[in-house]
């Protein structure tokens, strides 16, 4: 039995495009139907339905990862070569640390969505 939680819930212009992004980010395919999708990567599920008119620079959708070894996430992310411009779509950001928010970094996806991923080291309780 899997303990109480909550996944994320983003949108996706095609699920074909969505699979292959995070598949290269160490995502699979948990379920796949026709209006729903669910990617995981060991512990983490990102959930997707469809949204085929969206515009990725009008996103305003977005989800927190949080995760025991923000290095070792952000090293894998950016080993596949995604831009690291304010601009680019996808695009991934450097390790930030800011007063009062744990350490960080930022991925946005295909579709404009935004993934904060924090450190839990940082959490305050």
């Amino acid at each position: 039995m899997r303990p109480d939680r909550i996944t994320a819930n983003l949108p996706s212009r095609s699920f074909a495009a969505t699979i292959a992004f995070f598949a290269r980010l160490g995502f699979g395919i948990a379920y796949e139907g026709k209006d729903w999708l669910i990617l995981s990567r060991g512990t983490m599920e990102i959930e997707f339905f469809p949204y085929p008119d969206l515009i990725p620079t009008d996103s305003w959708f977005s989800a927190c990862i949080r995760v025991d070894d923000l290095d070792g996430l952000w090293s894998a992310w950016t080993d596949i070569g995604l831009p690291q411009d304010d601009k680019s779509i996808p695009r991934i950001t450097g390790v930030v640390q800011m007063p009062d928010v744990p350490r960080m970094f930022a991925l946005i996806d295909p579709d404009g969505s935004l993934l904060r991923c924090l450190d839990n080291k940082d959490a305050k309780p």
